[in-house]
């Protein structure tokens, strides 16, 4: 009978901090917030400013956690995938990514669906179908709004060049390839005489801009396809007093500025606000098992000075950063 009594007590003795452990674990996953992670291709453009203050609104309307988290420029591939598979191993509820790379995502994005992680593509495409939902303007789209832009400044007749991104973005991709197609089937007399690469950076896009200048003496007109390659190609043509026309592609205060000048003829803008905010807005849904559209494109907008001023452009360009952004 003691050895009874004896062996009861031991099993209390353990059983009690275990039911304990266990009660405390349950309560834990009862009270944890559900979190989106949002994953951009670099963190340092205004555009990325304002994604990440629309998945801030997302998440505050859906009462779930954003964490937000990217390399420091577009170009670092590998540092943006490895933050994807930190997320992965964090077991987040989902991931909102936009991939840097079109081809060399779709490991980790396919990591992240055997996972059991919806994953929302934004921004820029994906060579596989494993994610979730597709939130992006609709860029070709926008490629073919700066041709257009670009054969009635003209005339219909000149040489261009263009200032392209980086290898392997399909957001900026599919602008080049709009803006090209859109010349060649409407505008026969505008020649693009060279495309060269930005890599992302105000600074290598001006070095480009002014080697391409150099080369082509006679130039009428330059197509940049993001918010770093028009910075840098406005700084490039400042000094030729709007004799090359530039159409440029997104905007910042800067930008705006040059188109105040004169130096910028055009913008085509997104709204990454939306973007943002939308991308967040699938993302809950995927978790909650809600149907969801595939794909989302958001159109985007042509800007000059004949309706920079109009409200619904100046309710784009700035967006509430500080509302969203202070202490996040």
């Amino acid at each position: 009978m003691r050895f009874h009594i004896g062996r009861q007590v031991s099993i209390r003795a353990w059983a009690l901090p275990l039911l304990a452990i266990a009660f405390l674990t349950s309560g834990c996953n009862r009270t944890q917030r559900t979190t989106v992670a949002v994953i951009p291709k670099a963190t340092g453009d205004l555009f990325w400013e304002s994604v990440h203050a629309g998945a801030i609104k997302g998440g505050w309307d859906n009462k779930v956690d954003v964490v937000w988290d990217g390399p420091p420029a577009e170009t670092d591939i590998a540092g943006e995938m490895k933050i994807v598979e930190t997320m992965i191993n964090r077991q987040v509820d989902a991931i909102v990514l936009a991939p840097s790379d079109r081809s060399a995502f779709k490991i980790v994005v396919n990591r992240a669906r055997a996972a059991g992680i919806p994953v929302i593509i934004y921004d820029s495409g994906l060579d596989s179908q494993n994610y979730t939902s597709f939130v992006a303007t609709d860029n070709f789209l926008g490629g073919s709004m700066a041709a257009d832009r670009m054969g009635e400044i003209l005339k219909g007749k000149g040489q261009v060049v263009m200032i392209k991104t980086v290898p392997g973005g399909a957001s900026t991709t599919a602008r080049e390839d709009g803006f090209r197609s859109e010349l060649n089937k409407k505008f026969p007399g505008i020649k693009i005489l060279d495309e060269r690469y930005g890599m992302a950076s105000p600074a290598v896009s001006l070095a480009v801009t002014e080697n391409m200048i150099t080369a082509h003496p006679d130039l009428d007109g330059v197509f940049a396809s993001n918010e770093s390659g028009s910075a840098g190609a406005s700084q490039a043509l400042k000094n030729y007093g709007g004799r090359i026309k530039l159409v440029g592609f997104d905007s910042s205060p800067m930008l705006i500025d040059q188109l105040k000048a004169g130096i910028i003829t055009s913008l085509v803008i997104q709204d990454p606000f939306r973007m943002g905010e939308t991308a967040v807005n699938q993302a809950v849904k995927a978790i909650r098992k809600e149907s969801l559209q595939k794909d989302m494109f958001l159109a985007p907008r042509l800007v000059d000075l004949s309706n920079l001023n109009d409200p619904a452009v100046q309710a784009q360009i700035k967006p509430d950063l500080e509302r969203y952004l202070r202490g996040s």
